[in-house]
């Protein structure tokens, strides 16, 4: 599928919470074993827009996803030093709209490269795709393009982004001299407050309806038909 058609596909299938973007700074992060950030390069240059969206430039999300990284991994003092290189491959910004069960949802692809300043070599053949969510709630139906502003959306999904690199690095240990059985139990750890930020689409949209009394694989017959979900 291609890449427009899928952040499409995704931006419509769930529905969005307004918390705010969880700070990293307010979690317990993982030990890192050797890593020390050396250069945070993102390029944003070649991004595919997905309307509905609002617009953001390409130098909005550099800074706004150069930040969130240093931030994330800023702190990190190990003997040798890495860098993070990321692609923004699209993105859709939730607009503001009538609060429906599957309003748009923002929605952020990037591709992610590590690379060992001393070996002058990438960690890893083939960049690694990843796709962040801005976060849902079964318990809401409100769109994030009414309550949250253009820079919140970037600021979550950055955020979102710069965990899910770091989940990544996680579930390659050797990479950074990291013990193993530590790296799992982070990686464990960092994956289900990955998880709790984003929440899959399909399992909100089937929160939601179970929340309503709707059963998710409901088959009506000629006498019952399935319940119809309440409206608001």
């Amino acid at each position: 599928m291609r890449l427009v058609t899928r952040i499409a596909a995704i931006a419509m299938a769930g529905l969005l919470s307004a918390c705010a973007a969880p700070d990293p700074l307010e979690e317990d992060l993982p030990d890192m074993g050797d890593f020390r950030l050396a250069f945070n390069i993102v390029v944003a240059d070649n991004m595919q827009q997905v309307p509905p969206s609002r617009n953001a430039t390409p130098e909005e999300w550099e800074a706004v996803l150069q930040a969130e990284i240093d931030r994330r991994f800023g702190a990190y003092e190990g003997d040798r030093l890495y860098h993070i290189a990321i692609n923004v491959d699209g993105y859709a910004l939730a607009i503001p709209g009538i609060p429906v069960l599957l309003s748009p949802k923002s929605v952020l692809v990037i591709s992610a490269n590590v690379w060992d300043d001393a070996a002058e070599a990438k960690l890893h053949e083939e960049p690694n795709q990843i796709t962040v969510f801005e976060g849902t709630s079964p318990q809401s139906i409100i769109g994030s393009g009414l309550t949250r502003s253009r820079e919140e959306q970037m600021q979550i999904l950055a955020r979102n982004a710069a965990r899910r690199v770091q989940l990544w690095m996680l579930e390659n240990p050797d990479w950074f001299n990291i013990d193993p059985d530590v790296a799992a139990a982070d990686a464990a750890e960092i994956a289900a407050i990955a998880e709790a930020a984003e929440i899959d689409p399909s399992e909100a949209v089937a929160e939601a309806s179970a929340a309503e009394g709707v059963p998710e694989d409901c088959v009506p017959t000629g006498t019952t038909p399935c319940p119809v979900p309440a409206s608001n």
